[in-house]
């Protein structure tokens, strides 16, 4: 049961809207910009880092405010399960798969979350999914289907052999684990919204961050170890400050404070913005090309998009 604070707390629905937006663009841009990143800094210290900057900057949230209760057993659990799930696996299937893949290709497959947050909500919530859903998790499935055909054509032959992974292409590994990604941004919509009626955005967001730099630290101390930080440019440096905050601070705050207003299936409606500001850095600020099947694959992955969450005739029973 929701306190009286914490509801009391809510923003009103359009800047819950404004937030849940903001929070997507945010990640779509960090998940373009960290392919620089991961040509800088392995993927486990990049990671441990990333947790470890966004820690120092909320260690202020971690304490407990007097309207909210003390945790439970199953609050716990659902802490552990939306850092492990959303902040742990998302940034190490994320973090490898762009390495191996386009910002652009990431950005088209992350146009599946609203329909995987609506599977999840019918498998997990036992929520009520229309025939339109089904039709936009076929887009998704299409649009990545079509990714895979341009796994790197304009590289030769032989640079194929030498990026290959047992035998799998190195591009089409990169997807999946994107893909991975996507499962777990969708797990993370989905948890969160349980956890706004427990305890407040700032807290959730420091919460699940501690237990994500507890989990990385393992990895990121072995890497750190053998890793020269004298060779890591500057501008490197402050990238990762700002893809810290981003992923650990400001998206996680704007995402709960937006889903204690919305609804967790409207909200999926804002997980748009994420493949669009991926697209948009991946093109605009890289410099990678677009190409006509990517365009392709990127239209048929957003009318999966519009298929899931624009108003319909269907109702719920």
């Amino acid at each position: 049961m929701n306190s009286p604070e914490l509801t009391a707390s809510a923003p009103p629905r359009w800047v819950a809207y404004c937030f849940l937006a903001l929070s997507m663009a945010l990640v779509g841009s960090y998940v373009a910009l960290s392919k620089p990143l991961v040509a800088a800094l392995p993927v486990f210290l990049l990671a441990w880092l990333r947790f470890g900057i966004g820690g120092l900057a909320m260690l202020h949230w971690l304490k407990r405010p007097t309207h909210e209760a003390p945790l439970t057993s199953a609050t716990k659990k659902l802490l552990f399960l939306e850092s492990f799930l959303g902040n742990f696996l998302f940034s190490i299937c994320m973090l490898f798969g762009v390495s191996m893949t386009s910002a652009v290709s990431a950005g088209v497959i992350m146009a599946s979350i609203p329909a995987v947050v609506a599977v999840l909500s019918w498998v997990f919530l036992k929520e009520r999914i229309g025939v339109r859903v089904w039709l936009a998790v076929a887009c998704g499935a299409i649009g990545i289907g079509l990714l895979a055909l341009t796994k790197g054509d304009s590289e030769a032959p032989s640079a194929h052999a030498a990026n290959d992974i047992f035998g799998i292409s190195r591009a089409l590994v990169g997807n999946l684990l994107v893909f991975a990604a996507v499962m777990c941004e969708a797990a993370y919509a989905v948890i969160g919204k349980a956890l706004t009626g427990k305890l407040s955005p700032k807290r959730i967001t420091a919460l699940i961050n501690l237990w994500g730099f507890a989990l990385m630290t393992p990895m990121g101390l072995y890497t750190a170890w053998r890793f020269d930080f004298a060779g890591v440019a500057a501008s490197a440096w402050l990238l990762l400050v700002f893809y810290a905050l981003a992923a650990s601070v400001w998206t996680v705050w704007l995402w709960m404070t937006g889903l204690k207003t919305v609804p967790a299936a409207r909200a999926g409606v804002f997980t748009v913005m994420l493949p669009i500001a991926a697209t948009m850095v991946g093109v605009l600020v890289l410099g990678e090309p677009l190409g006509t099947v990517q365009v392709v694959a990127f239209i048929v992955a957003l009318l999966g998009v519009l298929l899931a969450t624009l108003p319909g005739k269907e109702v719920a029973a």
